[in-house]
């Protein structure tokens, strides 16, 4: 295999993924922020890029795509790449992979926290404790057993969180209708039905133009009263602005988001200040593991396209398979 050049899209990479690329020929270049549309157009440009390392949801637009005929693959270190025109790709001949499954577990083990959290209200105890409080024998909290939890898709995340919950105690139901197939859980192929029936709506699909903003007013007000939302998947797959309002007419008792619609969350976002909401800055799948498993299974996405090697099926989101590349 010839030399090739990789841009990270952030200032750090594992090391043991640094090491892979290395290894096999890999030149590798790290981009300092701000990286939007114009500065990747300057970058890939300017520089013969083979491979884009992404770390993050950076725009790779048409307009940035068509700045380059040397890119071969856009590798994300992830799962999401609602960022990248995914048909532009395609038309271009670039490659667009990820790293499937990398860290299902990690998402799924904090969804999960997220839920136990809400349920016995360990956030706000906590709060109280400190400030003084102690409610002793005059609390009665919420059992999370018997709990109904929705998971709206069911990839690896979705798998995994339906069987952690289901392993403390919860039902669990399954959508959307497209799978015909939830193994040992029950599938509710109607959303209305699906959503009337939940104590707790689990989010686990990607953003793509028909899950924008499923999550609104009107799917709100379906889920039963007192129900809590999770969402580790992508921000705008709810609308923010219903689930502020749900939050404060008390219809939904409490939500516990990893993705928002802006990331950084804004300064003045109400969601701040709302004590029955538990925030994380979108770092769900980021644990010592599965760091290690995204980035040397996107390493090896990379190595293999240089190589013209196939990637596993569930790798490979948009544009030619590296085998079949000219």
């Amino acid at each position: 295999m010839s030399s090739f050049h990789v841009l990270v899209t952030a200032q750090h990479l594992l090391p043991e993924a640094q090491q892979m690329l290395r290894d096999a020929g890999g030149h590798i270049e790290f981009m300092a922020e701000p990286i939007d549309e114009d500065t990747l157009i300057q970058k890939l440009s300017t520089e013969k890029i083979d491979a884009v390392l992404m770390r993050g949801s950076k725009p790779f637009t048409a307009k940035v795509l068509a700045a380059t005929s040397d890119l071969k693959i856009i590798a994300k270190n992830g799962a999401g790449v609602d960022s990248v025109d995914l048909a532009e790709a395609a038309h271009r001949g670039v490659t667009v992979a990820v790293a499937a499954g990398g860290n299902a577990q990690a998402v799924a083990e904090h969804a999960v926290a997220l839920m136990l959290t809400l349920v016995r209200n360990l956030h706000t105890l906590d709060a109280k404790v400190k400030q003084g409080g102690w409610e002793g024998t005059s609390w009665l909290g919420r059992d999370f057993r018997g709990s109904v939890v929705g998971i709206v898709g069911f990839g690896s995340i979705g798998q995994h969180t339906a069987r952690l919950a289901h392993a403390l105690g919860a039902e669990v139901l399954v959508f959307p209708a497209t799978r015909q197939d939830a193994g040992e859980f029950k599938l509710e192929k109607n959303f209305d039905a699906f959503l009337a029936q939940l104590d707790i709506l689990s989010l686990h699909c990607p953003l793509t133009e028909q899950t924008k903003g499923m999550i609104s007013t009107r799917e709100l007000g379906l889920l039963k009263p007192g129900a809590l939302l999770i969402n580790t998947a992508r921000g705008p797959v709810v609308d923010e602005a219903a689930l502020i309002d749900a939050l404060k007419s008390g219809h939904l008792a409490g939500a516990g988001l990893d993705t928002f619609e802006v990331e950084p969350i804004q300064p003045g976002n109400p969601l701040l200040s709302m004590p029955q909401v538990i925030l994380t800055p979108h770092v769900a799948g980021v644990t010592r593991n599965a760091a290690k498993r995204v980035a040397t299974l996107t390493a090896q996405n990379i190595i293999d396209t240089m190589a013209r090697k196939k990637l596993p099926a569930r790798h490979l989101v948009a544009g030619p398979s590296p085998e079949t590349r000219a």
